[in-house]
């Protein structure tokens, strides 16, 4: 059985967080400190190249494209270092499944069986330290070549004008003065999701060589909820439920809340608990708004289609607590180094990764295709109408936590290089092995 301490695990029973809204300690794991300026010393004769390597900005970006019912999904991931060995099959496919499970998905998961091909920057199993290619095909494509065709010879598409509310439809159409809503829905489908968690797993493939692992599971479906995490997880419990919620119990209640909402032609939200462990000190900096590690966590979560908000660490918490309640107490341990007694700021201060597990709660709100369409308007006569329906799902929320996880492994794979450098994974490794030496004996 896979056991991982929880990002919020309990430390010290009279350290728990008295009062708490949702919850009581989050606790603590095994942590470090941030290095200090003056120990720059300490890493001179290990990696003076990684100073020169370093800048402001992204060390990795990876761009996507392709449409929902196109042919296939493409992929470019840059900036990977060389010698990174990266499988298909081992490191991409696994994750892609596990974003096409979860009670409560449509009938498309059922047409899909995704699986990436890499084309590009691979070469005998391991990076070339050039762009990574890499494709997904859509199954569906064959169902809709007439509609989605590339060529202008030939074609016909019966229009969509009927737009959804919650759905970006209205929006695109607005901003790029379109006639036909399904221009905007084939790329703003989170069917696009598909792409990054292919992307994602290149990235949870470099951390892992600094031995970091991205985990995520569902804390809520609707109006059922379950405790975050005090102790260690059983991850393979996780993985079991069809809903990837740790509880058996709760597990049960969230599939009833589906298909009730299944059976009222709606639809639901909920809430991911994302985390990282074993995350080195460091990573990001307060220097510049832009580097703070929690902002480009945000933004990378936020980016994901239903996702209206995030909490790093347990912040619906702390703004209703008072500071003496909130605020995570450093200590030093003899050959293990600095760690914390809790970890309610989820591993980041001031935008900087303080050694501690790194976690967030991601809110996703309800899917805005329903079974009994919404009221909305016509765009091309203006005439109130019902919305148009297009396949779609009850709920994504274990599905969209297996993207927040990717999203999460991108931004801290991005940070770690930015701090380690290295042209090759064995310069990056090396790097962030020297590191982690030298924040444990700081003092």
């Amino acid at each position: 059985m896979t056991r991982r301490r929880g990002a919020g695990a309990v430390g010290n029973p009279k350290h728990r967080w008295e009062g708490s809204p949702r919850w009581q300690d989050p606790g603590r794991v095994r942590g470090g400190r941030t290095r200090q300026p003056d120990t720059w010393s300490r890493f001179a004769d290990i990696e003076p190249w990684r100073r020169s390597a370093h800048r402001i900005g992204s060390m990795l970006r990876f761009l996507t494209a392709g449409e929902s019912h196109g042919p296939r999904l493409t992929v470019i991931v840059d900036g990977m270092p060389a010698g990174l060995e990266l499988d298909a099959v081992r490191d991409l496919n696994p994750n892609l499944r596990r974003r096409q499970g979860g009670y409560g998905r449509g009938k498309r998961q059922q047409i899909e069986q995704d699986e990436a091909e890499i084309t590009g920057g691979v070469r005998g199993g391991q990076t070339l330290g050039s762009p990574i290619s890499l494709t997904i095909a859509n199954r569906d494509w064959e169902n809709w070549r007439g509609p989605m065709q590339v060529e202008a010879e030939g074609f016909k598409s019966k229009k969509v004008t009927r737009v959804r509310p919650g759905h970006a439809d209205l929006a695109g159409v607005l901003k790029y003065g379109f006639d036909d809503a399904r221009d905007v829905l084939e790329r703003a489908s989170a069917r696009e999701t598909a792409a990054r968690v292919a992307a994602g797993g290149v990235a949870r493939t470099l951390l892992r060589a600094i031995g970091v692992d991205v985990h995520s599971f569902v804390l809520r479906i609707g109006q059922v909820a379950v405790e975050l995490p005090v102790g260690d997880i059983d991850w393979e419990a996780v993985e079991a439920s069809r809903v990837r919620c740790p509880d058996a119990e709760a597990s049960k209640r969230m599939v009833a809340e589906i298909d009730a909402a299944r059976e009222a032609k709606d639809t639901l939200g909920g809430t991911a608990y994302v985390a990282a462990f074993d995350v080195p000190a460091g990573l990001g900096s307060y220097a510049q708004w832009d580097r703070r590690l929690d902002g480009r966590l945000a933004q990378a979560m936020c980016s994901i289609p239903s996702v209206k908000g995030v909490e790093i660490g347990a912040a619906y918490c702390a703004a209703q607590s008072r500071g003496s309640a909130v605020h995570d107490e450093p200590r030093y341990e003899e050959g293990v180094g600095f760690r914390h007694r809790s970890n309610r700021q989820g591993g980041l201060t001031g935008g900087v990764s303080d050694g501690e597990p790194v976690w967030a709660l991601v809110h996703f709100k309800p899917i805005s295709t329903l079974l009994s369409p919404l009221r909305s308007v016509d765009i091309a006569t203006g005439a109130e109408t019902n919305a148009h329906y297009e396949r779609s799902d009850i709920c994504v929320v274990p599905a969209g936590a297996v993207v927040a996880e990717a999203m999460m492994a991108w931004v801290l794979a991005d940070a770690a290089l930015e701090k380690f450098g290295g042209d090759t994974v064995d310069e990056f490794r090396a790097a962030a092995s020297a590191h982690r030496r030298a924040v444990q004996d700081l003092r």
